[in-house]
């Protein structure tokens, strides 16, 4: 493997970071765990992949994101109501719990439990952070090549990495 020196696309990037947002820390990631991604892959925020790009180990960047480069706007249509009993969650239902749902082909989704009555659940599926302006800074630990299978697969592989 080359030794790779600049963020560019199909280079594995290891950040710490803090993200907030209206002046509130929602996220830290520090270097105990750094955030690993494949850059170009479309993992992480646009706007903050697009900031990163020819960034080096050491680089740091403080990005103020609007929604339409982080999470998108939050969508009202992305909110649905449905029967409990047709819903086959298997832990205690609370609002503000993040629930996996499956549809009928197949698809997984992650959606936010908003509102619950005897019979029915209201989920909302839109990320929890869309709509919002995020405010990152961020610093640069490390940087590697992708290994061929990363690549193919357009994410970063652990040791405990199974498909």
């Amino acid at each position: 493997m080359m030794a790779v020196d600049t963020i560019t696309d199909g280079v594995v990037v290891s950040l710490v970071y803090v993200l907030t947002v209206d002046g509130e820390e929602v996220e830290r990631v520090d270097m105990d765990e750094p955030l690993e991604y494949l850059h170009g892959a479309g993992n992480i925020v646009p706007g903050l992949e697009e900031l990163l790009e020819g960034k080096r180990v050491g680089d740091r960047l403080h990005a103020t994101l609007p929604p339409e480069l982080a999470y998108g706007d939050y969508d009202p249509e992305d909110v649905d109501e449905f029967e409990r009993e047709l819903l086959s969650i298997d832990t205690e239902l609370e609002e503000g719990l993040e629930v996996e749902v499956e549809d009928e082909d197949g698809y997984t989704y992650v959606a936010t439990v908003t509102n619950l009555t005897d019979d029915m659940v209201t989920l909302d599926f839109n990320p929890p952070l869309a709509g919002k302006t995020l405010t990152y800074d961020v610093e640069v630990v490390a940087l590697r090549e992708a290994t061929e299978d990363e690549q193919a697969h357009g994410h970063v592989h652990y040791a405990d990495h199974d498909h």
